[in-house]
């Protein structure tokens, strides 16, 4: 009897695959709102990640104890999951440096990742990450600690796909508001809400280069916050027309409500995971070669797609079929 392989090693053997996480991100300040957040996250289950904020978190003159903070507690049982990150502050501001020291060695074998604002070119993030693997050598860090980058400038736009191409980087994020106020009124105010922030023809363009830059190298394109922190369904709708019309595959949470909002939003349809798991478990059965499903010939490219869409399925807590979880997950 052939040994059955699993879809990582039959259909990315020798490359690197394409991140699957969370679509959700949600972004807390204090230590009251990162531990009430992460009481969420074990209600609700591992289905989102946790950015613990210094650059908008901390206070000014307070950055080494905000940093420590975090610290203790991303170290502290409270964080069950190991689901959370963390930005540091920007180029620009002299405690970035001083936020990789404490990270690096406080939790750089925890740290979910660490993302980096308001660069304006290539080179400044260049210079970070290569601050931060430095570091992690320093202290014996053996992992590729994931580097999110937010895209809020005109620089960082206009070089974005030079900067897609660095290494360690597994997500860009777009930085809507700051966006909008780089324009100097040029965009609306209107147009950091919905449905101008979609339909803005500078916006527009902006959100579609992030996405086609994250994809081409392999990264994942992450939206920018909605505004309306209480109207979960305003929340769903803006989820949903960041991942249909825009192909963003995760987005920012600024209020515990818009949690379960956006993971709805994007997570994989019920029938598309049903035919994700038929398909796969097929072509596991005939070695990966090609299959014929409802009439329809899948092969590898195929089973490329679908076996995201089950990995996509899992960290949304979608209930997958029992073959495919015994097959795929156990």
């Amino acid at each position: 009897m052939n040994t059955l392989v699993h879809p990582n090693d039959a259909l990315f053997k020798g490359e690197k695959a394409f991140p699957v996480i969370p679509s959700c991100e949600h972004f807390a300040g204090s230590e009251k709102l990162i531990l009430k957040a992460l009481q969420i996250q074990d209600e609700l289950g591992p289905i989102f990640d946790i950015t613990c904020d210094c650059e908008d978190g901390a206070a000014a003159g307070q950055e080494r104890e905000h940093a420590e903070m975090i610290v203790r507690v991303q170290q502290s049982q409270a964080n069950k999951h190991k689901m959370a990150g963390v930005r540091i502050h920007d180029y620009t501001h002299p405690a970035w440096r001083q936020d990789v020291d404490i990270f690096v060695e406080g939790i750089g074998n925890l740290v979910a990742y660490i993302t980096i604002p308001k660069s304006t070119n290539a080179a400044q993030v260049k210079e970070m990450i290569t601050y931060i693997q430095t570091k992690c050598k320093e202290h014996g860090i053996k992992r590729e600690i994931p580097i999110h980058i937010l895209i809020e400038t005109h620089g960082a736009l206009h070089e974005v796909f030079e900067i897609a191409a660095l290494p360690w980087i597994q997500v860009l994020d777009f930085g809507l508001m700051d966006f909008v106020s780089g324009h100097h009124g040029a965009i609306p105010a209107s147009a950091m809400r919905s449905p101008g922030q979609f339909e803005h023809r500078l916006l527009a363009r902006a959100k579609s280069e992030v996405v086609a830059a994250a994809l081409m190298h392999g990264i994942v394109p992450a939206h920018n916050v909605s505004l309306d922190l209480k109207n979960t369904v305003a929340t769903n709708s803006d989820a949903s027309r960041a991942r249909q019309e825009f192909g963003f595959l995760r987005m920012w949470s600024i209020y515990p409500t818009q949690i379960q909002a956006i993971v709805d939003a994007m997570k994989p349809n019920l029938d598309e995971v049903q035919d994700a798991a038929d398909i796969l478990i097929a072509a596991q059965k005939a070695e990966w070669g090609p299959i014929q499903h409802a009439g329809e010939l899948h092969d590898r490219a195929t089973y490329r797609y679908y076996w995201e869409v089950l990995q996509k399925a899992k960290v949304s807590g979608i209930s997958i079929p029992a073959e495919a979880e015994h097959a795929f997950f156990a």
